[in-house]
């Protein structure tokens, strides 16, 4: 081991011992009073702190650092900064919700995004460092001969990785807005400074050691709750080994559920609610005026009534207040809640069972939507720019190499324990809150009600919570876990600090991949080669600042769960980049129309069909192929991409020599002694 990596391994010990330190002290804290808002804070400010420390410690005007952090980044560290990169918000705050909800079938997200890294390690790591360049755009114009492709590379890396920071930034308003008290939407953007300090001042040198910071945040937030809660439930400490006796158990739990009647109620009633709001969207624009006139009826009768209550009139003036302004917005409203009722009304599927349907067409879609989602999440991980340009970090090909074994190995720390978290959370929420009096529920409950993730209503008046009657939104169940199970507080803020570093790492990397492309690609490359090195540095910090508060603004509409956006995020890079990425440094005939045509069609059928089945943008799976889920929209993108490409490439004259020549050298590496 060199002298480089020998001090950066003492100086992280030191800050893990320090970390441990801060969570004892709080401990100790919230023993002597310490109110929770204040844990909150602490443990959201005090690493932003360290975090910004950090960004500023790192600044640097060096076009090699700021970009690629001098191509002198330790494997391990490496390893540990992608891993930070990699797991975004979607892993550790919404792998876990996926898997409570969908049980067997949410392990798609963890083959896919784990077994992406075998890809990445055969195909393209070690070929992108021998390159040796800035970006992927930059390979994409040097393979495929010009401006051209490195326009449509800019405009795919742009789209992906802006739909993917979006889910990020959504997360970190989602923590700041629950464990500091404050309004969702200036959490947002509160949480978006944190962002800022630490990629504006010093890009890839700042983002890199941050991220390694952030790594050892979240490792520690997710695995310590976890281990306590084992220990309690299992006796055991070792949650990855322990949990399959909860679920065990579970499923004698589950079978009771199914069998009470009073659940069976609840379903029948949703199902009804599911219909009426169907047929409401049906018969827009009148329902509207109905609905209307029907809430104004309602609040006039209550308020001539004189004994008529004051929470019966504040009711129906929120009714009234709460309905969609136009018919086009009741079609989003109404198709929401129907979908919604529908959900609640299904039959209760097992946790353990493999695609589970109510008919042989319905297993059989299942199946084939869960290996399209993992084909889907594995080329998109291969071809998600803010990951492949970690690889240009390293100082050789070697180095390249063993990053990403270092990578895989410090994801399956967490993904190996997501797991245990779904059947933990739904232990707890099937035998200690599921059949309690609603006015008895747990303080957690309402808590994160207020915020907009848990919902209860009691839907056949009998005053006890069925669990038809509760809804979660996926992202809540790792947040929410230790105040489900009982831990003391500060257990809750060390899982605030982890989310929000998980959003804040990923966060930084994307933005740096969105503004790198537009400085250095577009600007720089295409429009002002001669741009100097500060007005160049200059451009790309107003980028980022451009692209954050773009991001934080769409954010803070509130989009659809976070795993789910991520996924189409990863379905519009595997469409766009993967095809011509592989064909470009293992096929020599491949050439620039051929490329160009594959990466437009690809990202178009990617679009395209997102655009005419997801319901967020309009759409509906009633124009789905093969009933393809949207969030796996991008397998036909790739399958379009390699085939137009192939057949593009073949009827066009192939690349000149020094194309070829190119390839060659990039597929025969050389050792790290000389490697660029």
């Amino acid at each position: 081991m060199d002298p480089y990596t020998r001090r950066l391994g003492r100086l992280f010990f030191l800050y893990v011992l320090a970390f441990f330190g801060f969570i004892a002290l709080m401990a100790i804290a919230e023993r002597a009073g310490l109110s929770q808002r204040a844990i909150g804070y602490v443990f959201l400010l005090a690493p932003i702190a360290v975090y910004a420390a950090i960004g500023v410690n790192s600044r640097t005007s060096d076009v090699t650092e700021y970009y690629v952090a001098g191509r002198r980044v330790p494997a391990v560290f490496n390893g540990m900064a992608t891993a930070a990169d990699w797991m975004s918000a979607a892993s550790f705050i919404g792998l876990a919700g996926i898997l409570y909800f969908s049980g067997f079938d949410g392990l798609a997200f963890v083959m896919g995004w784990t077994g992406g890294y075998v890809l990445v390690s055969l195909l393209l790591a070690p070929y992108l460092r021998r390159f040796g360049q800035f970006t992927i755009p930059d390979f994409f114009a040097a393979r495929y001969e010009g401006n051209a492709p490195r326009l449509i590379a800019i405009g795919i890396a742009v789209i992906a990785s802006f739909v993917y920071v979006v889910a990020q930034i959504y997360a970190v308003g989602l923590v700041t807005s629950r464990f500091a008290g404050i309004q969702f939407e200036i959490g947002v953007f509160v949480g978006l400074a944190g962002v800022l300090v630490c990629s504006f001042l010093g890009g890839m040198r700042a983002i890199t050691w941050t991220q390694v910071t952030q790594y050892i945040v979240r490792i520690v937030a997710y695995l310590v709750p976890l281990v306590i809660l084992s220990s309690q439930i299992t006796q055991h400490w070792l949650p990855q080994f322990s949990y399959g006796r909860v679920l065990e158990r579970l499923g004698g739990v589950e079978a009771q559920l199914r069998s009470d009647p009073r659940e069976g109620e609840v379903k029948a009633l949703r199902e009804v609610r599911g219909e009426r709001y169907a047929a409401q969207v049906q018969a827009l624009p009148g329902s509207l005026e109905l609905a209307r006139d029907a809430a104004r009826k309602r609040l006039d009768e209550l308020l001539a009534d004189p004994d008529a209550h004051a929470r019966d009139i504040a009711s129906a003036q929120r009714v009234l207040r709460e309905l969609p302004a136009t018919p086009v917005e009741a079609a989003r409203s109404w198709s929401r809640q129907s979908r919604e009722e529908y959900t609640q009304a299904q039959p209760l599927r097992a946790q353990a069972q493999p695609f589970e349907g109510a008919s042989a067409t319905e297993t059989a879609k299942a199946r084939l939507n869960f290996f399209a989602l993992v084909l889907v999440l594995m080329l998109g991980t291969a071809g998600m720019p803010h990951i492949l340009t970690r690889y240009y970090t390293t100082p050789g090909v070697a180095s390249a190499r063993r990053s990403v074994f270092w990578s895989l190995f410090f994801i399956l720390l967490l993904y190996l324990a997501a797991p245990a978290y779904a059947v933990f959370a739904k232990w707890q929420v099937y035998t200690h809150v599921v059949g309690l009096p609603i006015h008895e529920l747990p303080q957690w409950v309402g808590s994160w009600a207020r915020v907009g993730m848990v919902r209860v209503e009691d839907v056949n008046g009998d005053g006890v919570l069925q669990l038809a009657e509760l809804s979660l939104n996926p992202d809540v169940i790792v947040l929410a876990l230790p105040e489900i199970a009982g831990l003391p507080y500060v257990v809750s803020g060390l899982i605030a600090a982890g989310g929000l570093a998980a959003a804040l790492s990923t966060a930084d990397g994307l933005l740096l991949t969105i503004s790198s492309a537009l400085s250095h690609d577009l600007y720089y490359r295409m429009i002002n080669p001669g741009a100097s090195i500060p007005r160049r540095l200059v451009v790309s910090k107003t980028a980022l600042l451009l692209v954050a508060f773009l991001a934080a603004a769409l954010a803070s509409t509130r989009p659809e769960s976070i795993v789910q956006t991520v996924g189409f995020a990863f379905s519009i890079a595997a469409a766009g980049f993967f095809p011509a990425l592989v064909l470009g440094f293992f096929w020599v005939r491949a050439n620039k129309w051929g490329a160009l045509a594959g990466m437009l069609a690809g990202l178009a059928i990617t679009l395209y069909y997102a655009a005419r089945t997801h319901p967020f943008l309009g759409g509906s799976m009633e124009h789905a192929w093969f009933g393809i889920e949207p969030i796996a929209s991008g397998v036909f993108g790739v399958m379009t991409g390699f085939v137009v490409m192939v057949v593009v490439t073949l009827l066009t004259p192939p690349p000149p020599a020094a194309v070829r020549e190119l390839v060659e050298s990039t597929r025969h590496p050389a050792p790290d002694e000389g490697a660029t």
